[in-house]
């Protein structure tokens, strides 16, 4: 099994629903920010990575037919080279959209996890902090994050190869999804899962 869809969409942007899609259209496991608390030595690998460390990508996505969300989507051009026929997906939303989504949800749940004086000292806390920060130094200020958000989205669709880049929102559907892969719609309604509301709660945050 190789890589046949990667995720270039940062995280908010109907990550989690185009996973599940992905699953059934694939047939096979999709990676997501939700695996890396599965796999022990996932954070390491991350933290690594962000530091300059990549880990071989095709060893490390054994088993999977596709990855999205993060930690993986700022890694897009380098995992467009190591499978060299994936299709690469940007999941994209409007900016306000987004930041009224991320800063209610991930990004406060960041901030206390791994920006705290008293954040725990582990490769969870490395691989949160160089994360966030390869965003951008600014990620919880509304402007310099949407800046950042828009600025990444932009560099993806100017970068990637025009005939592997699918541009995609949750209200498009499965249709280019369906149409990138060559295989057939579904009948039932695109996944629709993890809103804010749903996130908060999952979080912790529902009384923040």
């Amino acid at each position: 099994m190789s890589v046949r869809v990667i995720g270039a969409g940062l995280g908010r942007t109907g990550t989690t629903s185009l996973k599940l899609a992905l699953e059934e259209l694939l047939g096979a496991p999709c990676y997501h920010m939700d695996q890396v608390s599965t796999r022990p030595a996932d954070p390491t690998v991350w933290a690594d990575a962000y530091e300059g460390r990549p880990p071989d990508w095709r060893a490390f996505f054994a088993g999977y037919a596709a990855t999205v969300d993060w930690p993986s989507a700022p890694f897009w051009a380098e995992l467009a080279v190591a499978f060299p026929d994936a299709v690469i997906v940007l999941s994209d939303r409007d900016p306000d959209a987004w930041w009224a989504s991320v800063s209610s949800t991930i990004f406060p749940a960041m901030a206390a996890a791994y920006f705290a004086p008293d954040a725990n000292h582990d490769d969870w806390t490395r691989m949160g902090r160089a994360m966030m920060t390869a965003f951008s130094d600014g990620w919880q200020d509304e402007a310099s994050a949407k800046a950042a958000f828009s600025a990444y989205n932009e560099h993806v669709r100017r970068t990637a190869p025009a005939g592997r880049l699918v541009q995609w929102s949750t209200g498009d559907g499965w249709g280019p999804l369906c149409q990138a892969l060559g295989v057939t719609a579904p009948e039932h309604p695109f996944p629709h899962v993890n809103t804010t509301m749903e996130t908060r709660r999952d979080l912790g945050l529902e009384q923040a």
